[in-house]
């Protein structure tokens, strides 16, 4: 038996570790936490000093068997959770769980899993740090005594089998509010001028110049075109200046959330995910962590990479501070651990997360990209405005040579209106111009941007709330809770004006364009908003963003030895009991019911609300001799913003179109949008075709393409059993057996795949997802034997 039992939280970082140290260390997992607070109301005592009760869960009890007679039997246990607050307090239920004896047990850290980080660590022990345990006690116990105190208001007052969470209802706020100053939102027309003008030298290469004032009606813009049929234009003044663009600091989880799903359009769990998978297999550092500080060493090896992949010239030693006053980890930012592999081998995700990584962390440590700038004003004979022409040479690109990191405005931005990168001509002060061409377009203000998943962690940093280890799960749980989606929308169209000034003339014509498309955005849905208005009305602080940023400070605090962890609990839970103590006693239950008028064809009531399976239009009431009707609203309407005449229009479907190999075809309205239903079998119609005008033609022309794309799909088919066959999937060939999606093995040629194969490799399948799926049998549903 080996002396030293080190325990890690995960199986994937033991395997790491173990290779670095010597026979004398068995290095074991604890597979994360290993106990958690009961689930029963007695988990936390609140009038005995928050005591809690604890258990060990039953997937967990083989794993602390196991450790408890390991640990017996060793003469030194090491603690080596993450250096994080929850990886302190894994640390102190293994030392509780396992009965540990502090003369024999060990605390170690370390922010990198490499083998000088290892042995380092074991050179520099230390006991629990239980300030860190404190902190996160606290955060535990006061989450679960919202969650469990707030719950049964809810239940009671809006709708059953519903929950709430403190900095999860926070961030639902933030999308509700945001929703409603878009939904509020009036947008206000001016007209953009931009001209093309050209020199007298050389009159094809052209150039762009916009004018400085926009004008608010088509009439003043129309004057403006009109007045510069007879201007001649000349160079007023110009202006070159040098520029420089500096890095941005290396990866905070925050910032490493937000680049990924700008860059790589991952989502905040996926990112998490990912880069735990880096972290244990060794190919960064800790991916939980406020701070942009690099250490010495790391410094040093960026620098020696920077000259010898780019030169000397490349390179320039950056010390960022963290800005953060509230950064609970003081270890370094998020960097790759061997700064001079540029590339992994490792799944295609986790590839491309790396390379962001690096390409951030070796920027950060390199020169700047320097530019020059120059700025024309353009003056017009026949009026006092002036245009303006911008152009911009980079002069040498050092950090942009590795990395240009992305904004979230990015997406908003439309980009023919930036044309500040543009080259211009040689130009000298004076100089007449030509001019090809004037328009002035039509642009409305836009509405504030929706949330996407990156900036709804932007913003939760910037108010304070929530720390590294808590955005991921608080975006995930919206939306599981189903308070939130994230989705894509389609825009509306929409007119606007253009007018041309070209050939000693004005035109004006009217085009159209898309407005208000959306992408991957965190949209509120009703049941999410019903319960925020609920939330704000009665339990103002466990919205309230201050108070929530505040209560974030006091486990940093807490964490920091400054503060009592039961005394900020009492602070905080006998006002917060009081108030759910008053709600339930005296709050009205919450209604989302909101009338939209009358029916004109029955002249019963219309009322849109909240029912059993989410939304509805209803028309009539229940007190009505013949029974109300029913509609469920479409993806993207809301309760608080459909009209009278947009709900009327959803009892029009389903609606028949015909029929087709004499059967039926209905156009209906499901959960997952619209669709045609024909002889049992859907078929969802394509975007932008409006259920309402789709007639027997098309109805036929949807299902014959969607047969024709299932065949070409078909890899391979089987005499044995029609059930089983080989698809084309989006990642590649998988194996489709009547439920099972099946994996093909690396070493496996599709080709040459049997039927024998398939029922292997199912029954391998059911082994390792651990389910119990049944495997289909020549066309018939039975559970396959073991051969």
């Amino acid at each position: 038996m080996a002396k030293n039992l080190l325990i890690v939280e995960s199986p994937a970082k033991a395997k790491t570790i173990e290779g670095y140290l010597g026979k004398d260390f068995l290095v074991k997992s604890s597979y994360g936490h290993i106990r958690d607070l009961v689930k029963t109301d007695d988990a936390i005592d609140t009038a005995n000093n928050f005591e809690q009760k604890y258990e060990v869960p039953a997937d967990k009890k083989a794993v602390v068997s196991e450790l408890k007679k390991l640990a017996k039997s060793a003469e030194t246990v090491w603690l080596a959770s993450d250096e994080d607050r929850e990886g302190e307090a894994i640390s102190w239920h293994l030392y509780e769980t396992l009965n540990l004896k502090e003369s024999s047990t060990k605390r170690i850290v370390f922010h990198e899993i490499t083998k000088p980080a290892i042995l380092k660590a074991i050179e520099q022990p230390r006991k629990i740090d239980f300030n860190l345990v404190n902190a996160q006690q606290a955060r535990r116990v006061l989450d679960r005594l919202v969650g469990f105190e707030l719950s049964p208001v809810l239940w009671k007052k809006v709708k059953p089998s519903l929950s709430a969470g403190r900095v999860q209802s926070v961030a639902v706020r933030l999308l509700v509010d945001r929703e409603r100053e878009i939904n509020k939102f009036e947008p206000e027309a001016a007209f953009r001028v931009v001209a093309i003008f050209f020199t007298e030298e050389n009159k094809k290469e052209l150039f762009k110049a916009e004018l400085s004032k926009r004008f608010a009606t088509i009439n003043e813009a129309e004057k403006f075109l009109n007045d510069c049929i007879p201007a001649s234009y000349h160079v007023k003044s110009l202006e070159t200046k040098p520029s420089k663009r500096n890095p941005a600091a290396p990866f905070t989880t925050s910032t490493l959330q937000q680049e990924a799903s700008r860059k790589l359009g991952f989502s905040v769990a996926r990112t998490m995910t990912v880069a735990q998978r880096l972290y244990e297999s060794g190919k960064i550092t800790y991916m939980r962590t406020d701070s942009v500080n690099l250490s010495d060493t790391a410094l040093q090896a960026a620098e020696q990479e920077i000259r010898s992949a780019y030169g000397d010239k490349y390179h320039k030693r950056r010390q960022y501070k963290t800005k953060s006053a509230g950064a609970q980890e003081a270890h370094e930012a998020i960097r790759p651990t061997y700064f001079n592999q540029h590339t992994i081998e490792g799944d295609h995700s986790e590839k491309r997360l790396y390379e962001l990584i690096w390409k951030r962390a070796i920027a950060s440590q390199m020169s700047e990209a320097e530019f020059e700038k120059t700025t024309a004003k353009i003056n017009i004979s026949t009026r006092n405005e002036e245009f303006t022409a911008s152009g911009e040479v980079m002069k040498f690109d050092g950090f942009l040579k590795v990395y240009f990191e992305s904004t979230d405005e990015e997406s908003e931005v439309n980009l023919e209106e930036s044309d500040d990168n543009a080259l211009l001509p040689p130009l000298r002060n004076g100089q007449q111009l030509g001019l090809k061409e004037m328009t002035a377009t039509e642009r409305f203000s836009r509405p504030p941007a929706r949330y996407t998943e990156a900036s709804l962690v932007k913003k939760l940093e910037e108010l304070g709330i929530g720390r590294p280890s808590t955005y991921a799960p608080t975006i995930s749980t919206i939306q599981n809770r189903g308070y939130v989606v994230k989705e894509d929308r389609e825009g509306k169209q929409r007119e606007y004006n253009v007018l041309t000034l070209g050939h000693g003339k004005v035109n004006t014509t009217k085009k159209t364009e898309i407005t208000g498309a959306e992408k991957s955005k965190l949209f509120p849905t009703d049941i999410g908003i019903l319960v925020n208005d609920f939330l704000v009305e009665h339990f103002k602080d466990i919205v309230d963003f201050n108070f929530t940023a505040t209560v974030e400070k006091e486990f940093d605090e807490i964490a920091n030895g400054l503060k009592e962890w039961t005394a900020m609990l009492h602070n905080f839970y006998g006002p917060f009991h009081k108030e759910v103590t008053d709600t339930i006693e005296n709050a009205d239950r919450a209604s989302s019911e909101r009338i939209l008028g009358t029916d004109p064809q029955t002249g019963k009531q219309v009322s849109v609300r909240i029912g059993r399976f989410g939304p509805l239009v209803q028309i009539g009431s229940a007190d009505d001799e013949e029974k109300p009707v029913f509609a469920s609203l479409r993806s993207g309407q809301m309760i608080e913003t459909i009209t009278l005449e947009e709900a009327l229009e959803l009892f029009k479907l389903p609606k028949k179109v015909g029929k087709y190999e004499d059967k039926e075809m209905t156009v209906a309205i499901g959960r997952f949008g619209p669709y045609i239903r024909h002889n049992n079998a859907f078929y969802s119609l394509p975007k932008g075709i409006d259920p309402m005008d789709v007639n027997e033609t098309q109805a036929i022309e949807i299902i014959e393409l969607k047969r024709k794309k299932d065949i070409e799909k078909v890899i391979k088919t089987f005499d044995e059993n029609p059930e089983a066959r080989i698809e084309q999937g989006r990642w590649g060939p998988f194996i489709r057996f009547g439920k099972q999606n099946i994996k093909i093995p690396k070493d496996k040629d599709v080709d040459k795949i049997t039927y024998n194969d398939i029922l292997q490799l199912a029954e391998s399948d059911k082994s390792n997802t651990g389910t119990k799926k049944k495997v289909p049998a020549k066309g018939k549903s039975k559970t396959a034997k073991k051969k």
